[in-house]
């Protein structure tokens, strides 16, 4: 619950990472505050301005990944998994630890659950990249915890997408591009990409902008050579986008002001599976095939809304309501039902398997007013909330799960299918008071009941000095909590190879049950963050912040069980595996309340600018991101066992760069504007499952792994850009990883049929090697 959309209209865009008093033409922020009047520089929290202007600099498709590339704190994995769920993983934490926003209205996740084996197993994001880009003023990032503020899921920060509010302009923009060094038998993997928008005004201080983005990415093959006698197709997905959105607002009366925005994406997307070899039904597939999973997905939200002053003699008010679903639709293709084809003597090749569809209705009521106590001043916010979450699980068509069902990803059953709800209310209230010059206080309390799980309570106290205009300091002290949500509670699937099968139970299932699952809990978290903002000389801006994240009861991906107990586990879901998997060679799980972290690190920022005179200037700026989780504490199952294993433990710990560092360079002079950007990922380690090649004792173990560490690596980033005609036309060339850098690749012990060549698991350097691509763009 976060000032309305009307107090975020920027004044004047500077890129700021730091938190000093500057000129009043600075931009002002929204997010970790309640003060319309605060500025980054003057934040008693980190935050982080990201324009849109940086975000085109990236060179990427979509919103994800250009945070990537511009924040130091923010990693995503590097996933040739599904493609079905991308989240960011903030200061090492769960996408799940982070809290979207949009024009600071709470936004709803995703449906479906990452159920890929890694560090984001169990996430249900918020899929930023339903936002077309060209809708994005900037985005600001808080760096810390703020449940006290906005509720469940603001344990690591919270990233806020402001959207574009002007009247007028007219801004479009084309890019294509592709990845030309594949291994051999690689693929280059095309894509391109179309941004538009515009506003115009209307009945005189009315505004509307309207904002559409259109994307494809091919399939990119990464040229993995299966030792079989087929090839085998290791790649990231195919994925076609189409969104929009609407910002509109009014004066409705010189005290009220009524807001709306409107958001739409569509998605296709494809993803192959492992390839089975001609002799698994030659009488279909003479030659072979190649399961793939296909996702036709709809994510839309609206919000409606009116802001206004003089309530009760002068305080500010916002009420909202905000409706938002994400629906997907999934299906496997080129596949085949083997024991459906000896039963019946035929088999479908495709089939409908399972259908998701994530709910959430936000109302917001908040109100804030300025006092002074004392001479001193004094902010003061209070304000409530009722939250209504609904979750769909719709299962697939019977040939999908009957007799084994299809190949890949068989359908879901009707046991696993349903529908579920719950109904959330807040309150909260925050004071902000100055009791000493120069010393800023913040306490904020903030109180949740969940229908399912009862009572929350959390709170915040934030403290700001500013010694002098050059150097002041900072810090916080706050405890959260992350509800689970209904995904994590009912969600199921299953996924089978030609060599074995795996199942991610619902928690709440008889199933779970029988391999020790019990109810899941929310997770309670503590935060404490200090930090020294300082400016040595003018043009030189310094923020140094350490923080450390303890976590209790964290939901993650547990409960690994192999073996014949595996087996009668799905065999309760309705699932029949097919004839002839080795029984060590299934197995199956569920989310649980695993283990509890401690996450220890520091942020440090740094910018300057270089006057050339006649020469330009150079704009520099380097982020630095230092991060350590350690885990703390191992919970069991009711069966007594252990809930994590130690590959599990590692995707929480040291599957994230130990370090992540973005040095960036811009010089402009007159038309010409140069981009440079080198990144550094630091070490990961994960704990790798035996694959084929392992002794026979070894293989697929869910006990015995194999450490695997990809080294640090740099990548280079380099875009051109030379403008016309005053600066409304733009023609720029560009190259992220100009020396096609990629993570180590793994021993053919560790490669699923010879073909996994890189560790999936692990947060870094991108798979795809370089990507050269070109974009123009025209304004008005």
């Amino acid at each position: 619950m976060a000032p309305g959309p009307a107090a975020t209209i920027s004044q004047t865009t500077k890129n700021t990472r730091h938190s000093l008093p500057v000129a009043e033409t600075e931009q002002l922020i929204v997010t970790g505050t309640r003060d319309a009047h605060r500025t980054a520089r003057s934040s008693s929290s980190p935050i982080d301005i990201i324009t849109a202007a940086e975000l085109a600099r990236t060179g990427a498709l979509n919103v994800s990944d250009a945070l990537t590339r511009t924040d130091p704190s923010i990693n995503s994995s590097i996933t040739g998994g599904s493609g079905i769920v991308a989240g960011l993983r903030m200061r090492g934490l769960s996408p799940n630890e982070v809290l979207v926003l949009v024009d600071g209205k709470r936004r709803h996740a995703t449906g479906v659950v990452a159920t890929y084996s890694g560090p984001e197993h169990g996430a249900t994001p918020v899929d930023l990249n339903a936002i077309p880009i060209s809708a994005i003023d900037h985005i600001e990032v808080l760096r810390d915890g703020a449940a006290a503020m906005y509720g469940s899921d603001a344990i690591a920060g919270v990233v806020n997408i402001i959207l574009k509010k002007t009247p007028n302009g007219l801004n479009t923009s084309f890019q294509s591009g592709a990845h030309p060094f594949g291994d051999l038998y690689g693929s280059p993997g095309w894509d391109y990409q179309l941004n538009a928008d515009g506003g115009i005004g209307f009945a005189g201080n009315g505004y509307l902008h309207l904002s559409g983005q259109m994307y494809h990415a091919d399939h990119y093959v990464t040229g993995s050579k299966n030792y079989r006698p087929q090839d085998y197709n290791f790649s990231l997905p195919e994925e076609t986008r189409e969104s929009l959105a609407i910002e509109a607002g009014r004066d409705i009366t010189d005290d009220i002001k009524a807001y709306m925005n409107i958001t739409y994406m569509h998605r296709h997307i494809q993803n192959y599976m492992t390839n089975r070899v001609a002799s698994i039904l030659p009488e279909v597939y003479p030659y072979g095939f190649n399961p793939s999973v296909v996702n036709e997905e709809n994510d839309y939200a609206a919000t409606l809304g009116m802001t206004g002053d003089n309530l009760f003699g002068g305080f500010h008010w916002d009420l909202s309501t905000t409706y938002g679903a994400d629906e997907s639709k999934l299906s496997t293709i080129n596949s085949a039902n083997l024991s459906y084809y000896a039963t019946y003597g035929y088999t479908p090749t495709k089939g409908f398997t399972a259908a998701y569809r994530n709910a959430q209705w936000t109302n917001n009521f908040d109100v804030t007013r300025s006092f002074r106590v004392l001479t001193h001043p004094l902010k003061l916010a209070f304000g409530a909330e009722h939250r209504l979450e609904t979750y769909t699980v719709t299962s697939g068509n019977t040939p999908t799960w009957i007799l084994g069902g299809l190949q890949g990803a068989p359908g879901l059953t009707p046991q696993s299918a349903g529908s579920w709800s719950r109904d959330v209310w807040a309150g909260y209230v925050d004071v902000d008071i100055s009791p000493v010059r120069k010393l800023d206080l913040d306490f904020a309390g903030r109180f949740e009941h969940y229908t399912d799980f009862g009572n929350s309570e959390s709170g915040k106290i934030s403290a700001r000095y500013e010694v002098s205009k050059r150097l002041a300091f900072r810090a916080t002290i706050s405890n959260g909590f992350r509800a689970p949500t209904l995904a994590e509670q009912h969600f199921s699937s299953l996924s089978v190879t030609p060599t074995g099968a795996s199942g991610s139970l619902a928690v709440d299932s008889a199933a779970a049950r029988l391999l020790g699952a019990s109810a899941l809990k929310p997770e309670r978290s503590t935060n404490v963050s200090a930090g020294v903002v300082f400016e040595p000389f003018p043009r030189l801006h310094v923020t140094a912040d350490v923080y450390q994240i303890n976590i209790r009861d964290r939901i993650v991906g547990g409960g690994n069980y192999s073996g014949a107990i595996a087996e009668q586990a799905i065999a309760l879901t309705g699932i029949s595996l097919p004839a002839g998997l080795e029984s060590s060679d299934v197995t199956a799980n569920y989310f649980s309340n695993g283990a509890s972290t401690r996450t220890q690190g520091a942020d440090i920022n740094i910018d300057y600018v270089t006057r050339l005179g006649r020469f330009g200037r150079v704009d520099w700026s380097a982020g630095i991101d230092l991060n350590r989780t350690r885990l703390h504490h191992l919970a069991n199952d009711t069966n007594g066992q252990p809930l994590l294993n130690a590959q599990a433990i590692s995707w929480l710990t040291t599957s994230m760069p130990r370090s992540k560092i973005i040095l960036n360079a811009r010089w402009t002079l007159g038309e010409w504007d140069v981009n440079v950007r080198q990144t550094r990922y630091g070490q990961t380690t994960d704990n790798m499952t035996y694959q084929i090649a392992a002794p026979a004792a070894l293989q697929y173990s869910i006990e015995k792994f194999a450490q695997f560490e990809n080294k640090p690596r740099w990548m280079t980033d380099l875009e051109v850009t030379r403008h016309f005609m005053s600066h409304r036309l733009h023609v720029t060339l560009g190259i992220n990883n100009l020396f096609n850098i990629r993570p180590r690749k793994l021993p053919l012990i560790l490669r699923y049929e010879g073909n996994s060549i890189y560790d999936t698991a692990s947060s870094g350097i991108p798979i795809s090697g370089s990507y050269y691509y070109t974009r123009v763009g025209f304004s008005l």
